[in-house]
């Protein structure tokens, strides 16, 4: 039985295809297909969130034969459309899901939400709480950036610009904003004290001890964050039983003991 990993990044800014990004894309596709091994493709293959990485490598490993590839929610979908030989694709953002749909990319009737997260603020290990205000942003940063995703691409980023938009904190703040290509990458440029303030998931503090958080933003104030799953239009027999062992009592125990909520599908009162 086995489980292994590829890793993706995240290019465009946009959950829209721009048609002359077609071109560097297919490249991309093409190189990602003569990277993975003959028999890697001969597992069942899984395209997943980044915030992902951890649990699911857990879930791949008891289920056996799975070979998983991470990064931006837009990018594994975008990879999807161009034809990559994913079997199944696990998304932090049902927009990008719903992009799939349209594009007929994976089976309708398979979409499933199948975790919840919230959203936070992190600084350096040790950081005292952080008032969710303009002038307590400012004066922690000292002069900093605040990492975080594309806000227009990568799932944390733009739920992080909803809730800085809902509380009235957008304008100041989005100009100091260092956007990163997927949400992992957000959190290492603080653990490695790159910036002061990090906006991520609540499960991503877990996986590093150079940082904690500082200050969790209301549910109401983005939002729900709905890791959704699907088989694609092109899924492998045992994909279905995947689906079902993620959604199951182990999938779901594996996820929550890495701090994963569980789904959510609606807006909160």
């Amino acid at each position: 039985m086995t489980c292994r990993t590829q890793s993706g990044a995240e290019t465009l800014a946009s959950p829209v295809i721009a048609p002359n990004s077609l071109p560097m894309l297919r490249f991309v596709l093409v190189v990602f297909l003569t990277l993975v091994p003959l028999s890697a493709r001969a597992d069942l293959l899984v395209f997943a969130a980044a915030s992902l990485k951890g649990p699911l490598d857990r879930i791949a490993a008891d289920f056996g034969d799975v070979t998983v590839s991470y990064g931006g929610s837009g990018v594994m979908a975008r990879q999807v459309m161009l034809g990559a030989p994913a079997d199944v694709v696990l998304l932090a953002n049902d927009a990008w899901m719903e992009v799939l749909q349209a594009e007929n990319a994976v089976q309708i009737g398979s979409v499933a939400d199948f975790a919840s997260n919230r959203l936070v603020v992190i600084g350096p290990a040790g950081s005292a709480d952080l008032d969710l205000t303009a002038e307590a942003f400012m004066d922690r940063r000292q002069g900093g950036r605040i990492a975080t995703g594309l806000t227009d691409a990568v799932p944390a980023g733009i739920y992080a610009k909803a809730a800085l938009q809902k509380l009235d904190l957008w304008e100041a703040l989005s100009p100091h904003l260092a956007e990163t290509d997927n949400v992992r990458s957000a959190l290492a440029l603080v653990a490695r004290g790159q910036t002061l303030l990090g906006i991520v998931y609540r499960t991503d503090v877990r996986v590093s001890d150079e940082v904690t958080e500082v200050a969790v933003f209301p549910q109401d104030a983005h939002p729900p964050i709905r890791y959704q799953a699907a088989l694609t239009s092109d899924a492998g027999p045992e994909a279905a039983d995947f689906l079902a062992y993620l959604v199951g009592e182990s999938g779901q125990a594996a996820l929550g003991d890495a701090g994963f909520l569980p789904p959510v599908t609606a807006d909160p009162d």
